[in-house]
């Protein structure tokens, strides 16, 4: 019989992305509606093992939906990679009563959260809080919607000085092991290549296809790539000089602007009903799940499924890239 929730803590881990903060009021505002005790765990994972964790009330989290990053912070604890770490931090959850934990982050939190679930017995649901959009189990995750409208804003305003200069811009957007948001900002910018970690790049046919577009006057080129795919903006640039000399090339890589800023209509939106859906698994002994949404309906799937299965591109975007460049 699952034991009742009766302290739940919340925190942010791994990478920040917009919408997080909107997803920790929703936590705190729903623990609270069914009197549950919320707390607020500081940096993550540190937060749990340096017992840096606040009690959290509902003006707490006032004002805080239309901010960027998240008001817990976020960090990498190492510590928590031991068993000691994990005892440290069970310890302290222990002294304050918490019984029950909403992790916000990616696969790599979730992996933490599952490991330190199965030792202590304590429930843990994963929500997915990465730009990256990388997780299986939902068609959205929160972040990815604003960094990807971030991204789009850039690419269109290089899309100008590119015109009037007739250049090349090869523009490097962020996705170490996911190319979600170099092939939705790409398709949504017109670029004419998109290159991603999950496809091998063909330089020849990128060369060939540049080199028709040359021939039919089209000076204006965009290449959208992945930060993650094997060459990279800066070492992509240096491969296609090689070979056309004569063709004005530059770089522009967005970096980590795309984690930052107000987060979209829609990622408030779906971080808003994953809190709360959080809230409401915990308290009806859905434990251990990662919940996501699919077919705009929550999607509740084991913890351990989101760790080990990854997002997949289909080849119908694949297809859609190819034929839309041309």
């Amino acid at each position: 019989m699952k034991k009742e929730v009766t302290k739940i803590g919340v925190l942010t881990s791994g990478g920040d992305s917009p919408g997080m903060n909107a997803c920790i009021r929703a936590v705190v505002r729903s623990g609270l509606y069914y009197n549950l005790e919320v707390y607020g765990i500081m940096r993550g994972y540190s937060g749990m093992v340096e017992n840096d964790i606040i009690k959290m009330e509902s003006r707490s989290v006032a004002n805080i939906i239309q901010r960027g990053g998240t008001i817990l912070k976020t960090s990498r604890c190492k510590e928590f990679y031991t068993p000691e770490g994990r005892q440290q931090a069970y310890n302290n959850l222990k002294k304050l009563g918490i019984n029950g934990l909403v992790i916000i982050g990616g696969d790599g939190s979730f992996r933490g959260a599952q490991i330190f679930s199965n030792e202590f017995d304590i429930p843990c649901i994963g929500l997915p809080g990465t730009i990256d959009k990388d997780i299986a189990g939902t068609d959205f995750t929160i972040g990815f919607d604003t960094a990807v409208n971030t991204a789009v804003e850039a690419i269109d305003k290089i899309r100008d000085t590119a015109d009037a200069h007739d250049r090349l811009f090869i523009i490097e957007v962020m996705g170490r092991d996911a190319g979600y948001i170099a092939l939705h900002s790409g398709i949504a910018t017109g670029a004419e290549n998109i290159l991603i970690p999950e496809k091998k790049t063909d330089i020849d046919s990128i060369i060939k296809s540049l080199q028709e577009k040359e021939k039919r006057q089209k000076l204006v080129n965009l290449i959208v790539v992945a930060e993650g795919e094997k060459f990279g903006g800066v070492e992509l640039e240096k491969m296609i000089k090689e070979r056309m000399p004569l063709l004005e090339t530059r770089v522009c890589i967005l970096g980590h602007i795309q984690r930052g800023g107000s987060p979209t209509c829609f990622d408030r939106l779906i971080a808003s009903r994953m809190g709360y859906s959080a809230v409401e698994s915990l308290i009806e002994g859905r434990h251990n799940i990662f919940v996501g949404i699919l077919n705009n309906k929550m999607h509740y799937i084991p913890l351990d499924e989101a760790v080990k299965k990854k997002q997949h591109i289909s080849e119908e975007w694949l297809k859609i890239v190819k034929i839309l460049a041309t």
